[in-house]
Parts: C-alpha cells; sequence; structure tokens
C-alpha cells in the first residue's frame, strides 16, 4: 500500500515538473541545468571523499572548477560579458554595401536571370529563406538581404 501511495505522489510530481518545464524560459532550463550539474558533481565528490576515495574527489572537483570560476570572476554569469576578440566573419570580403540594393544586385542575391516574373521571384525567395532564417539557424544579415531583394524587385 506505501509503494502504491509512494507511485502516486511521484507521478502526481513528476507531472507538475513536466508541466513547469514546458511553460519555461530557455535560460532558465540552462540555469537549472547548470545547477543540476554543479550540484550533482559536488555530491559526487562529497561522496567518494567520504568512501576514501580522495583523488576521485579532486579530479571530479578540478573538472567541476571551470563551472565555479565563470560564476566567481567578473564577466561571469551575474556580471556584464566581455568579448575578447571578435572574429572577422567575412576573412577578404569586403563589408556589405548598405542602402538601396539595384535590381542587378536584387537578382544575385536571390540566384536569379534577368526578366524573372514574380513566381520565380516568390519562388527563390521562399528556397532561400527555408535555409538562411534566423529561427532555423541562419543569418539575420543574409536573411535581411534576401527579404530585401524580394522586395526590390516585387516593387
Amino acid at each position: 500500500m506505501i509503494f502504491l501511495i509512494l507511485g502516486i505522489v511521484s507521478l502526481v510530481v513528476l507531472m507538475a515538473a513536466l508541466g513547469m518545464f514546458s511553460k519555461a524560459q530557455v535560460t532558465t532550463i540552462k540555469s537549472f541545468g547548470i545547477w543540476v550539474v554543479a550540484l550533482g558533481g559536488i555530491l559526487l565528490a562529497a561522496m567518494l571523499f567520504f568512501t576514501g576515495r580522495g583523488g576521485s574527489a579532486i579530479a571530479a572537483l578540478i573538472m567541476l572548477g571551470p563551472l565555479v570560476w565563470s560564476w566567481i570572476l567578473p564577466g561571469g554569469r551575474g556580471g556584464p560579458r566581455q568579448t575578447r576578440f571578435r572574429p572577422n566573419i567575412n576573412p577578404g570580403r569586403a563589408a556589405p554595401a548598405r542602402g538601396a540594393m539595384s535590381r542587378e544586385e536584387a537578382l544575385a542575391v536571390l540566384g536569379l536571370q534577368p526578366g524573372a516574373d514574380a513566381e520565380a521571384i516568390r519562388a527563390a525567395h521562399l528556397r532561400l529563406m527555408r535555409m538562411a532564417h534566423p529561427d532555423s539557424g541562419g543569418s539575420d544579415w543574409l536573411a535581411s538581404r534576401i527579404n530585401q531583394a524580394r522586395d526590390v524587385l516585387l516593387g
């Protein structure tokens, strides 16, 4: 009888946790995951230490070190992030042109030939946006250029 009650309580707790998980934001889930890993590592190190395996406990704490340091040092989780260097995203290329896009440039962006009809423009735009949309891992800049090219050609 006690196992039935414990099972029902476990099921209710699990369902409540899944409900909260489904409504949580990504940053909250990420933070929770970091805390679970950190506490699990500390508990593992304590268990190893108290069972006479101090060397393994120290190794576990060393592996947990970068996570702890990211919270302690300035610019960690609580402080402002500072980038040490910014890689050149387009090496060997000039910066993208600003301002209005010409019709020829719009055709080149969409990969179309001069004289393409509206249907071909829409099809090329849709095909490229499926790959370049920021929601599917694409670039904001590239998606905006594809949209701008469509707007120039469709007028």
